[in-house]
């Protein structure tokens, strides 16, 4: 009985010659040449569709997509202890990242269109599930590459994985500025690429590929050792990874029903949700449309929280009477603080425009009776610059017609009359 199930489900049946297997895996690594240009063209396509928000350009992208050959690569060199196929993986694997983000930004820097469709923003924040796709993903591809027969799979694990859109989307990010979205893309793709090498290890591993032989006992020992610190580097933070997306999700569940069963199903209107897994206590905030709560009904509400399994969750309720309008009448506050210093500068600048303003009506008048001939001028008044530390207001008769000198000095003596401890400037315009 225990034979026929394990015949049922043998993964040595239909098993390709693995030295096969292995020079496909090689051949498929390297992006140069024709690899490359499938791989740039592919990007735009799928850039093309995150733009306009079409799913069935994105799938079409990735189906032309070679992105998954050097992880596959990295996840065997890792199974058989081959450091330079592991090496070769990588540097093919960095070329193809850069060469994508390079494209993608490029296409978004002159696409006229840059509004973030839902087929972007759904890339931007890795969740559980997406660990799951890329491992059981990886499985199916290695599965596939590993057969005689290679069937239909390759096709649906490129796009179940999902290489191409994540890093489309940090090109996105790139383009316009964004780090936010630039950081989850590019998180997304390294959450993919893990644990699609992650996978291919078990399924090498589990098909027991036979480890590559070295002349040099010493250099087998020491890559030996290297790559066993490679694999645990990896697994160790990948599994964390995994199992932090997951309490982020029971997070984010258990909070949707604690606010539908003991808030919105009593016919509370919600106009404001945020949670903030992250931060210690994490936090839960909230607003409603007309509900002003207790003290007590807030105590109550905390405790219900344990029932939901939230636990170490500080739950922030802004209310009408309390915090939004402490919010209100800060921002008044704000506002006529800056009235007020802008009043207090308007005041400054009258001040000073005072200080140049003259009598004129009455000056004018006594000028134009004492020296009729004197018309047309000007008479201003100027702060005068004498060295870098001291500074004196200056008066200015500025006119066109000819004086005599005793006409001069009478108009002198007069003005200092009128203007004392102001020096006199009475200069002819030519």
């Amino acid at each position: 009985m225990l034979r026929s199930i394990y015949k049922f489900f043998n993964l040595h049946d239909g098993e390709d010659a693995k030295d096969k297997v292995l020079d496909n895996v090689t051949a498929n690594i390297t992006f140069k040449g024709a690899n490359l240009w499938i791989l740039a063209c592919a990007i735009v396509i799928a850039s093309v569709g995150l733009n306009v928000n079409s799913t069935a350009v994105i799938i079409g992208a990735m189906l032309i997509s070679p992105l998954m050959g050097p992880i596959v690569g990295a996840g065997f060199a890792l199974g058989t202890y081959d450091f330079d196929l592991l090496k070769k993986s990588g540097k093919n694997l960095l070329t193809a990242t850069l060469v994508s983000l390079f494209v993608s930004f490029l296409y978004f820097l002159i696409s006229p269109f840059k509004d973030a469709q839902s087929e972007l923003l759904a890339r931007t924040s890795p969740n559980i599930y997406d660990v799951i796709i890329a491992f059981f993903g990886g499985l199916v591809g290695v599965i596939a590459i590993t057969r005689v027969e290679k069937g239909n799979p390759i096709p649906g694990v490129a796009i179940a994985t999902a290489l191409m859109p994540p890093l489309c989307t940090a090109g996105y990010g790139l383009a316009i500025g964004n780090i936010s979205y630039f950081g989850g893309a590019i998180y997304l793709y390294l959450i993919n690429c893990f644990f699609i090498c992650i996978s291919t290890f078990f399924i090498v591993k589990f098909l027991k590929y036979p480890k590559i032989k070295f002349v040099d006992k010493a250099r087998e020992s020491r890559i030996t050792k290297t790559i066993s610190v490679l694999i645990v580097v990896m697994l160790v933070p990948s599994f964390y990874l995994a199992y932090v997306l997951l309490e982020e999700k029971k997070f984010t569940q258990n909070i949707d029903k604690f606010i539908q069963n003991e808030l919105v199903y009593k016919g509370y209107t919600l106009i404001y949700q945020k949670t903030q897994f992250n931060s210690r206590p994490k936090k839960l905030e909230l607003a409603f449309l007309d509900k002003r709560f207790s003290v007590g009904e807030l105590q109550e509400l905390n405790q219900k929280m344990e029932l939901y399994d939230i636990h170490n969750t500080d739950l922030l309720i802004r209310q009408d009477s309390s915090d939004l309008r402490k919010d209100i009448l800060e921002e008044i506050s704000k506002q006529n603080e800056y009235v007020n210093q802008k009043d207090i500068t308007i005041q400054n600048l009258k001040n000073e425009l005072k200080s140049f303003k003259l009598d004129e009506d009455k000056l004018l008048e006594e000028l134009n009776i004492l020296y009729p001939n004197l018309a047309p001028f000007s008479l201003g008044k100027q702060n005068v610059y004498i060295n870098k530390d001291s500074s004196e207001y200056q008066y200015y008769l500025i006119h066109r017609n000819t004086l005599s000198a005793e006409e001069v000095e009478s108009l002198n003596k007069w003005l200092s009359y009128k203007l004392p401890n102001n020096a006199i400037n009475i200069v002819p315009l030519k």
